[in-house]
């Protein structure tokens, strides 16, 4: 048994910052940001980024320095990630947002519409109707936050928090603005339009909520290693066999049918953007899945099936 040395630099300066000695081979990147928070307490685990190369990728908690490119001495590199906030914490502040900022509209608040709008239900049933899809949406959103997702990253930047809000909250504000406006006109296609796009909604809530507790049970136990995801008994979860990621497909059949049920210019600009930050993710897991995994199934694509 040879120990190692480690030496951590900071990533900007190259000016040493610790020199760990009598590392044992078989230690993990995270015993290593143990040893470092110990030195610096300011800086605790979830806030480093170590990389082998100053401008590399951060390295896993779970990889070992022996298996790493590196000989008897390592040289490691650091980057303070800023303060970080718990993902749970995120989302939770993400999606409580959005649920009270369209009350504030659908109940006609004196500052919203003006004095002569004050308390006054709309005259059209499909309004009442987008603020129970919008609710339930966002209320399962937070119940899946709580009870069933599990973060394989702990945190986020702090900063990052400010962004997000903006972007959730600022959405919801603006589909509840028009939704429940006092010159709001129902769907073209009246009941049928209505009804199939509710019917087309309640499928997909159902779907996304499928795929997230199977993703949730590949990482029983605190297992921490990435595993490929197949279909279930459950139907909801078949998707599996044509797409990555199911969940963001769920999701944005979701906001087509509330774009189908409220015929809303902002709900269909809203869902382009969520398709188009969607399909963005979907590949980039589907390219992590096509590099770890060689025997990843061949007919999968990121998002839609056969297409994209």
């Amino acid at each position: 048994f040879v120990s190692c040395q480690v030496e951590i630099l900071d990533w900007k300066t190259k000016k040493q910052l610790c020199f760990l000695d009598k590392v044992e081979p078989n230690a993990t990147i995270r015993e290593i940001r143990l040893m470092f928070h110990r030195l610096y307490p300011q800086w605790y685990p979830a806030r480093q980024s170590i990389k082998l190369d100053p401008k590399g990728k951060s390295l896993r908690d779970e990889e070992i320095l022996q298996h790493l490119p590196v000989g008897t001495t390592a040289t490691l590199y650091f980057k303070d990630l800023g303060p970080q906030i718990g993902w749970t914490t995120v989302f939770l502040i993400e999606y409580t947002g959005p649920l009270f900022i369209y009350f504030l509209f659908y109940f006609r608040m004196p500052f919203v519409y003006g004095l002569d709008e004050r308390f006054t239900s709309s005259p059209h049933p499909v309004v009442n109707l987008a603020c129970i899809c919008h609710s339930f949406h966002y209320i399962k959103r937070l119940i899946e936050t709580v009870f069933v997702h599990r973060f394989s990253h702990g945190t986020m930047p702090l900063r990052n928090i400010v962004k997000n809000c903006l972007y959730y909250w600022g959405f919801a504000a603006w589909l509840a603005y028009y939704i429940n406006h006092p010159l709001y006109t129902p769907p073209s296609y009246g009941k049928k339009q209505i009804n199939f796009a509710v019917i087309m909604f309640l499928l997909c809530e159902a779907g996304n909520f499928s795929i997230h507790v199977a993703l949730s049970d590949l990482q029983r136990n605190g297992a921490k290693t990435r595993k490929i995801p197949y279909p279930t008994k459950n139907p909801f979860t078949w998707l599996f066999f044509f797409v990555s990621c199911p969940n963001y497909t769920y999701e944005v059949g979701t906001w087509i049918s509330f774009t189908i049920m409220t015929q809303c210019v902002p709900v269909g600009l809203f869902t382009l953007l969520c398709f188009i930050q969607m399909t963005i993710w979907a590949k980039d897991k589907h390219c992590t899945y096509l590099r770890e995994f060689k025997d990843y199934p061949s007919l999968r694509m990121p998002i839609i099936p056969f297409l994209l």
